[in-house]
């Protein structure tokens, strides 16, 4: 049985605060807006092993997924991305298992999650999407900026998650033109449940939350678990081929030489 006090300090870009059986996952750097980076110890790492410390925890009844300041995230910190010595097939063996730590111990946490899309969203917006109920403040945007338009392949759960929320067709231009989705349009197309001025979206999120908690564990649970399983069945199926393809495709790009002569 996990408790709070055994990973609550534990990651130094997640900041845990639980009140009610409710916990607020706040994702930050050094007290700012989140700047995502992929090197040994960071957000990469922290995220996938976080996930799975607060479903193993069950005083969580209901929890929620925000940023810091005004973005939820919409940049890397590009030296704490790439090692210095350039990607490796041992690099890319961390972040394969990384990257499928942090979807699919997500989407196993066994409680309602509500995502509060505090601003701009274009680096890992599918952790926020990913929630059951998804609420946005005025001032967010959605995009994927960290992979086609940066050459990678959109491989590491994003090609599950986009043309799910948005339409096979909208959702693979989406990721590879770059696109990015005010909060409205989102509300429109119904990947986004209400839109709020900044100040009420953290407030409507604990509202919510307080809401839900009254529920019957097993409820929510099971609940959970109903909702969950459609997402969870795709993304364990197609997250590892779509993250060997995009380190294929990373290890190719930087390997020495000339890749025609092959």
């Amino acid at each position: 049985m996990t408790q709070l006090s055994a990973y609550e300090s534990k990651y130094p870009n997640v900041k845990l605060t639980r009140q009610d059986g409710i916990l607020e996952v706040q994702l930050h750097t050094e007290g700012g807006s989140l700047v995502w980076a992929a090197l040994k110890g960071s957000v990469h790492e922290q995220l996938g092993d976080a996930f799975y410390n607060i479903g193993a925890d069950p005083e969580n009844k209901v929890v929620i997924i925000t940023g810091t300041g005004d973005v939820f995230c919409d940049s890397f910190d590009m030296d704490a991305t790439i090692p210095a010595s350039g990607p490796s097939p041992y690099y890319w063996e961390r972040i394969y298992k990384e990257g499928k730590d942090m979807l699919l111990n997500l989407l196993n946490i066994p409680v309602p999650v509500i995502g509060a899309v505090n601003g701009p969203a274009h680096v890992h917006a599918e952790l926020a999407v990913l929630s059951d109920i998804v609420l946005a403040s005025e001032t967010a945007t959605f995009a994927d900026h960290a992979h086609f338009s940066v050459d990678a392949v959109p491989g590491d759960g994003v090609q599950v998650v986009w043309p799910l929320l948005l339409g096979v067709n909208r959702g693979r231009a989406f990721l590879l033109t770059g696109q990015e989705i005010d909060a409205r349009e989102a509300l429109g197309i119904g990947f986004v449940a209400e839109v709020l001025p900044e100040p009420q979206l953290l407030p409507r999120a604990w509202e919510l939350a307080r809401m839900l908690a009254q529920k019957p564990k097993s409820v929510l649970h099971y609940t959970r678990v109903a909702l969950t399983r459609p997402l969870r069945e795709k993304v364990e199926r197609d997250l590892g081929y779509g993250l060997m393809a995009e380190g294929m495709a990373v290890l190719a790009r930087d390997w020495p030489g000339d890749q025609t002569s092959e």
